[in-house]
C-alpha cells in the first residue's frame, strides 16, 4: 500500500463517520474500559456487596439489630438537582475539563436493618459521588459515534479509559501481580527470617474471589519437616500448623491425610518420612475432630475478627476458613485437595525433584486491571462504613440509651455518620494513594494513578499500554526483576522500556497482546460445561490418583487426572475445542510435561480474567487463529517465520514477527537495521516530541500543551501500523532534506545546522498553550458576603486599554511581564484591584472561559489560556526517529549552505560522525526511501523484518532512485555555498522525518545578576522560577582550588553571594560583641563599643560572608566563642 490516504482522512475530519475509522486503536485500551464496565454490567458490584459481612449491633436489652448493605446504585454525571435552569441535565466530560471539576455520578445505597426476627427495613443513603471512567457504560459518551463525539466537543476518535479529577485526566496504571489461582513453588532467603526453624522453601497461591478481590496463602517448610500455613488479615500475619487447617476443613483422620499426601507414591521415602513427622507433630495439641479444630481456631481469632458474642468458636473458625483460606473455592473438599497439592509440591521442591517457579517471569504473572482495583477499594470503603456504624452504636451505648425500635433513632445515626465514600475514591484517583486498613493483598500503598499527559499522541497512548512491576521492586538493589526473559516473547515489548531507574520495571504490552476481561468472567460461569467436555476427552474424576497420571487443575481446583499415555491426544483435542468453539477461545491450557528437575508437571487450565493472551496461527487447523497465554506458550513449539517450521514438531506459527513489539516500537522505521539501544531511545524521545496532541485545543485546559504548527505525514513509515492506529491524525514532525556532511564546525558533537530559509518557511515552528484558573472568591474573608467581581472603572480603562469592560483582556491581545492581566472590583469599597502577568515570556490571550460553580452563584472563576510562540532557537533539541538527537547549533543562510547540482539546499546538516558508533543504519535506509518516495509521490513501507539477504533494502530503494534519475546509493555531488566549488566527495543526502523535542532553551536557561536572597543567610536563593542562582557546590569549589584561582573563588563565594561588612574588636576578636551603644535614653546616636572589653578602641571594619556571622551566632548560642584574628 503506497497511498497516504489523505483524501479519506480529510473527509473524515469534515464529515465524521458513524463508525470509528480505527477499531484497532480502540482495542488497545479495552482492558481499562472492560474492567470498569464489568463492575456494573458484569455483576462484580453485586458480588462485592454480597461478600460484605452482616454486622450485629446490641442494645441494653440484648436486642440484636443486623445491618447490611442491600444494594448500591451509581448514576451518570448530571447537573445538581438545585440547578433548575439547565435544559440538558447531562454533564459531559468536556464541561468537567473546562470547569476543572470531577466527572462523577451519584452513589445511592440501600441499607438493610433487621431487629431480631422482625421484618427487615430498608433505608436509602447517599454515599456521595463516584468518579466515572470516560466512555464506560456509566458515561454519556458510551458507544458514541465519531459524529456524536465531535458534537460534544470531543476528539472524533476519543477512546476514553481515564477519569477526570478536578479537570485533569488521570488513569489507574496497570500493575503486574502474581497469577491468580496458581500454586508457585518459591525459594526465598527472606523466608528464613520468619523464625528459628524456617527454611527458604515455600509454596504460595494468590486466590481471587468472584468480585476480583484476592487473598494470598503461603506454606512454609520447617527444618524438622513440618509445614505451617501463613496468611495476613488486616495487615497482620498469622502462622498456623498445617494439620490444624486440614482437620478443620474436613472430617479426616491421620491415615486419610497420609493417603491424600502420598497418593500411592510409596517408593518416595523422603515424602513418606516428612508426612509422618507432619502428622506426629500435631499430637501435642490434643485436637482430633473437625469441631475441636474449628473451635480452637475460633477461640484464637475471635478478638481479631471482632465477631458477635452470640456466635460460637466453631462458627468463628468456619468463617475464618471461608473468608481467608482459598477463597476461590466454595467446597471444603476442594480446599483440602488444594492444600495437599501445595504441600506435595513443597516437598518435591525441598527434595530437589522440581525446580522453583520464577515469580519474575510473565508465565507466572497477570495484570491488576484498573476496574478491579477500583472495585476492591470501593468495597473496602463500604465495609469501613458498616464497621464505623457498629463502633458508633457501641460508643453511644456507654452514654445513652439505645432505641432500635424507633425508626428515627436509626435515621439519626445514618445522618450523623460521615458517608462520603465518593470523596475517598476521588482522593485515591487524585493522589494514587490507598488509605487501607486491610492492605488489600497488595505490596504498595501509593503510585496507583498517573496523569494521562497529552504531551503528544505517542505519550498519551503509551500510558494506557504500560505495565509497572510495582514501586516495591523499584527500591530493590538486585537487577533480577528487571531482566527481559524469553517467556515475555509476544506479551511484553523488548524495546519499549525507559532507560534509567525504571528500566525493566516499566514495560509496555506488545501491540497484539490482549488482556482477558469480559470473556474471563463469562467463562468462569461456564466451568461445569467445560468439565463435561474434559471428561468426554478422557479426564478421570476420582478421589484416588491413578498410577502414571498427571493432575488436571481448573482455575486452582483439582478436578481430575489424565493418564500420561493419552496426554498428547488430550492436549490436541483441547486445542481443537479452543479453535472451533468461540466461547472457549480464551481459555489457557498449559501442559507441563514430567521432566527430571523441571517444573511441577500437570495440566493447568485457566478461564479467569486479567490474563495476558495473544493470537498465533495453528498449523494443524489451516492457520486458524488460536489465542495462547503466557504459561502455555512456554511449552509450545511456535515458529517465528516459515523457514523455522519443522515437520511433526512445530505446531504453531507467528502471524507476524512484529507482534513482539509495542505500538510505539512498531512505528520506528526500519528498526531491525538499528542497534537495539537506539530503538529504546526513540521510544522515549518519540514521547517527548512537540507534536499534535489534540485537535480540540480550544476545549482543553491542560496546564501546558505543546503544538507543532506545520506538521507533516511521514513519507517513510511502517504503513500498516501507522494507518491502523491513526497516527496521521496527530502528526509529530516534518520531512526534512538532510545532508550528511562535515560543513563548518557547527555540526560537531551531534549538533545540527538548520537552513534559515527552511526556518523562515515554518520548519519546526510551534506554540505552547498554558491555562490558568483564576478564582477571586479567595480574595474575600471567610464568612463575608461575595463582594468581588470582575470589572474595571473608567480611569482603569484609560490606563489599561487592553482590558475590556469586564476587567478581562481582549482575545488576541499580547501581554508581557508586568502588564496588567485582569482586574476586579470590590463592590463594598468601590476599590479596583489589578493583577499583573508574572510570566517571563510574551504571551497572546488565546481563550477566556467563564467558569460557574455548582451552586449557581455569581461569576467568581475564570480560565485564561495563553499562547506562547516557540519557534526554534539555537540550543533547541531535535531528533530523527532513530535515536539520533542533537541541538540546533546555527541557522545558516541559504546562500552559505551547500547545494546540489539541481540547486537544492538541505534543511538540516548533520555530522557523519553520528553514525559509526551508533550504528543507526535504519536512518541511512530511511534517507534513501524518503528520497525515492518524494520523487515518485508514494509513501514507503518501513515495517521491520520485511527485508533480508535475498530481498535487500538497498537494492529495492536504489532501483527507485535510479528510475528517478538519482544515484543508486543516494549520494550526490554538492557545491560549497561559500566558495561555489564542487566538493571532492559525493554527499549522502535524502529525506528523513525529523521531530522537534520539547526540551527548549527558553524553558531551561537560567541567569541572575541581582535578585532575591535568603533571609537567614543572605545568600541567593535557588530555583529558576524565583530568579534564583545556580548552585556552586563543593566539587566546583574544589576544582577552582585545584586551579589556584583564589580571586575567582572569592568573587563567586563571597563578593557575588553574601558579601557584608562587619565590625570586629581587635582586643577580644569578637564580631558579635561590637555594637552601637546609645549614650543616654534620649541620644540614639551613641558610639560603637565592644561590650566584652567595654571600650571603643581597636574596632575595625572587615569584609566577610554574612553566613559566617550567622555561624558565629549559632555557636554563641551553644556557648562556644568564636575568636577572629584581625591583625
Amino acid at each position: 500500500m503506497s497511498s497516504f490516504e489523505t483524501l479519506k482522512r480529510e473527509g473524515d475530519f469534515k464529515n465524521p463517520p458513524e463508525q470509528t475509522s480505527y477499531p484497532k486503536l480502540h482495542n488497545l485500551i479495552r482492558p481499562h474500559l472492560d474492567s470498569f464496565n464489568a463492575i456494573f454490567d458484569g455483576g462484580l458490584l453485586e458480588e462485592a456487596i454480597n461478600d460484605l459481612p452482616v454486622y450485629h449491633l446490641y442494645d441494653g436489652h440484648n436486642r440484636r439489630l443486623s445491618v447490611w448493605i442491600e444494594d448500591v446504585q451509581v448514576g451518570k454525571c448530571m447537573v445538581p438537582e438545585r440547578d433548575r435552569a439547565s435544559l440538558d441535565r447531562n454533564v459531559y466530560p468536556r464541561e468537567c475539563r473546562e470547569r476543572g471539576i470531577t466527572y462523577r455520578g451519584k452513589i445511592t445505597a440501600t441499607i438493610g436493618f433487621k431487629l431480631d426476627d422482625h421484618e427487615p427495613r430498608f433505608e436509602k443513603k447517599s454515599f456521595g459521588h463516584l468518579p466515572l471512567m470516560v466512555k464506560s457504560a456509566q458515561c454519556h459518551l458510551h458507544n458514541a459515534s465519531p459524529e456524536m463525539l465531535v458534537k460534544h466537543k470531543e476528539e472524533a476518535e476519543e477512546f476514553g479509559g481515564y477519569f477526570i479529577i478536578h479537570g485533569i485526566e488521570r488513569i489507574i496504571r496497570l500493575l503486574i501481580v502474581q497469577r491468580r489461582n496458581h500454586v508457585l513453588a518459591l525459594t526465598r532467603p527472606s523466608f528464613v527470617k520468619r523464625g528459628s526453624s524456617y527454611t527458604q522453601f515455600g509454596t504460595t497461591i494468590r486466590c481471587a474471589r468472584k468480585d476480583q478481590s484476592t487473598q494470598t496463602v503461603t506454606l512454609h517448610y520447617l527444618t524438622d519437616g513440618t509445614v505451617t500455613v501463613r496468611f495476613s488479615m488486616r495487615k497482620q500475619e498469622y502462622l498456623i500448623p498445617w494439620v490444624l487447617i486440614a482437620k478443620a476443613l474436613m472430617h479426616v483422620n491421620d491415615k486419610e491425610l497420609y493417603e491424600l499426601l502420598v497418593q500411592g507414591d510409596e517408593k518416595n521415602t523422603f515424602l513418606k518420612e516428612r508426612v509422618e513427622i507432619l502428622l506426629m507433630s500435631f499430637k501435642k495439641y490434643n485436637l482430633y475432630t473437625k469441631e475441636q479444630c474449628l473451635a480452637y481456631l475460633g477461640s484464637k481469632f475471635r478478638v481479631v475478627m471482632n465477631v458477635s458474642h452470640e456466635i460460637s468458636d466453631e462458627q468463628v473458625g468456619e468463617e475464618l476458613l471461608r473468608d481467608i483460606l482459598f477463597v476461590h473455592l466454595n467446597k471444603n473438599q476442594d480446599k483440602l485437595n488444594l492444600l495437599c497439592f501445595m504441600t506435595k509440591k513443597l516437598y518435591s521442591l525441598v527434595a530437589g525433584d522440581i525446580t522453583a517457579d520464577n515469580p519474575d517471569s510473565p508465565m507466572n504473572q497477570e495484570i491488576l486491571l484498573s476496574g478491579f482495583l477500583y472495585l476492591q477499594y470501593f468495597k473496602e470503603k463500604m465495609n469501613d462504613y458498616l464497621r464505623s456504624l457498629k463502633m458508633y452504636v457501641e460508643n453511644e451505648g456507654k452514654n445513652k440509651k439505645i432505641d432500635f425500635i424507633n425508626d428515627n433513632y436509626i435515621k439519626g445515626i445514618l445522618a450523623k455518620l460521615p458517608s462520603d465514600i465518593g470523596r475517598k475514591m476521588e482522593y485515591f484517583l487524585a493522589t494514587g494513594n490507598l488509605v487501607t486498613e486491610t492492605g488489600m493483598d497488595l505490596q504498595q500503598v501509593s503510585g496507583y494513578t498517573i496523569v494521562a499527559e497529552k504531551l503528544n499522541f505517542y505519550r498519551y497512548l503509551s500510558h494506557f499500554r504500560c505495565v509497572h512491576r510495582g514501586s516495591f521492586f523499584a527500591e530493590l538493589k538486585t537487577t533480577t526483576v528487571r531482566k527481559l526473559l524469553p517467556e515475555a516473547w509476544g506479551f511484553l515489548c523488548p524495546v519499549h522500556t525507559p532507560d534509567g531507574s525504571p528500566c525493566g520495571l516499566l514495560n509496555h504490552l506488545s501491540h497484539q497482546c490482549e488482556i482477558v476481561v469480559e470473556e474471563g468472567i463469562d467463562l468462569y460461569q461456564k466451568k461445569d460445561e467445560l468439565i463435561l467436555k474434559l471428561i468426554e476427552m478422557g479426564m478421570i474424576v476420582t478421589e484416588k490418583r491413578p498410577l502414571d497420571s498427571l493432575i488436571v487443575s481448573l482455575d486452582g481446583c483439582i478436578i481430575g487426572y489424565i493418564l500420561n499415555s493419552i496426554i498428547k491426544d488430550f492436549e490436541i483435542k483441547l486445542r481443537r475445542l479452543k479453535i472451533k468453539q468461540e466461547k472457549f477461545k480464551m481459555i489457557e491450557t498449559a501442559f507441563i510435561p514430567q521432566t527430571n528437575g523441571g517444573l511441577y508437571p500437570g495440566l493447568f487450565i485457566f478461564t479467569t480474567p486479567a490474563r495476558m493472551i495473544r493470537p498465533i496461527q495453528s498449523l494443524r487447523y489451516d492457520l486458524q487463529v488460536e489465542m495462547v497465554g503466557s504459561l502455555e506458550q512456554v511449552y509450545m513449539n511456535i515458529a517465528c517465520v516459515d523457514n523455522e517450521i519443522i515437520n511433526n514438531v512445530t505446531t504453531h506459527k507467528e502471524i507476524n514477527p512484529n507482534n513482539i513489539l509495542s505500538v510505539i516500537a512498531n512505528v520506528t522505521p526500519f528498526s531491525d537495521f538499528n542497534q537495539s539501544p537506539r530503538n529504546m531511545y526513540q521510544c522515549q524521545m518519540g514521547k517527548q516530541t512537540m507534536g499534535t496532541p489534540s485537535s480540540i485545543y480550544h476545549h482543553r485546559t491542560d496546564n501546558k500543551l505543546y503544538r507543532i504548527i506545520y506538521s507533516q505525514s511521514p513519507i517513510v513509515r511502517p504503513n500498516k501500523a501507522h494507518l491502523d492506529y491513526g497516527f496521521d491524525q496527530f502528526p509529530n514532525g516534518n520531512n526534512a532534506i538532510v545532508a550528511v556532511i562535515s560543513y563548518t564546525g557547527y555540526d560537531m558533537e551531534d549538533a545540527m545546522i538548520l537552513n534559515k530559509n527552511s526556518f523562515e518557511r515554518g520548519f519546526g515552528h510551534g506554540s505552547i498553550y498554558k491555562s490558568e484558573f483564576i478564582d477571586i472568591s479567595d480574595k474575600r474573608i471567610k464568612g463575608e458576603p461575595i463582594c468581588h467581581f470582575f470589572g474595571i472603572d473608567e480611569q482603569g480603562k484609560q490606563d489599561h486599554p487592553h482590558l475590556d469592560n469586564d476587567g478581562l483582556p481582549y482575545l488576541g491581545s499580547k501581554i508581557k511581564n508586568g502588564d496588567v492581566f485582569y482586574s476586579y472590583i470590590n463592590t463594598i469599597t468601590g476599590q479596583v484591584s489589578f493583577e499583573k502577568y508574572k510570566g517571563l515570556e510574551d504571551a497572546i490571550i488565546d481563550r477566556i472561559r467563564l467558569v460557574s460553580d455548582e451552586n449557581d452563584g455569581p461569576l467568581q472563576k475564570i480560565n485564561i489560556t495563553l499562547r506562547i510562540d516557540r519557534n526554534p532557537v539555537i540550543g533547541d533539541k531535535f531528533s530523527s526517529r532513530h535515536g539520533q538527537k542533537g541541538v540546533c547549533s546555527q541557522k545558516y543562510k541559504t546562500v552559505d549552505m551547500p547545494f546540489t547540482e539541481s540547486g537544492m539546499t538541505p534543511d538540516v546538516i548533520i555530522n557523519p560522525h553520528a553514525f559509526p558508533s551508533r550504528m543507526t543504519i535504519g536512518m541511512f535506509v530511511e534517507s534513501m526511501a524518503g528520497k525515492s518516495g518524494a520523487m515518485h509521490g508514494i509513501c514507503q513501507d518501513a515495517t521491520p523484518f520485511n527485508f533480508n539477504e535475498k530481498f535487500m533494502a538497498v537494492d529495492h530503494f536504489g532501483e527507485q532512485l535510479k528510475k528517478a534519475g538519482y544515484n543508486y546509493y543516494g549520494n550526490e555531488p554538492m557545491y560549497s555555498g561559500i566558495y561555489g566549488t564542487e566538493m571532492r566527495a559525493d554527499i549522502y543526502i535524502g529525506v528523513v522525518y525529523y521531530q522537534r523535542l520539547r526540551h527548549m532553551v527558553n524553558d531551561k536557561f537560567q541567569v541572575r545578576t541581582t535578585g532575591p536572597v535568603h533571609q537567614l543567610t543572605q545568600q541567593p536563593i535557588k530555583g529558576r522560577k524565583r530568579a534564583g542562582g545556580i548552585r556552586f557546590g563543593e566539587m566546583e569549589r574544589d576544582s577552582l582550588l585545584a586551579h589556584g584561582v583564589s580571586f575567582l573563588l572569592k568573587d563567586r563565594l563571597m563578593n557575588c553571594s553574601d558579601f557584608t561588612h562587619s565590625l570586629v574588636c581587635r582586643s577580644c576578636g569578637s564580631i558579635l560583641s561590637v555594637m552601637n551603644v546609645p549614650e543616654s535614653a534620649v541620644d540614639y546616636a551613641g558610639k560603637v563599643t565592644c561590650r566584652f572589653c567595654d571600650h571603643d578602641k581597636g574596632i575595625d571594619v572587615i569584609e566577610l560572608p554574612f553566613v559566617f556571622r550567622y555561624l558565629a551566632a549559632e555557636l554563641c548560642a551553644m556557648n562556644i566563642k568564636l575568636i577572629i584574628n584581625a591583625e
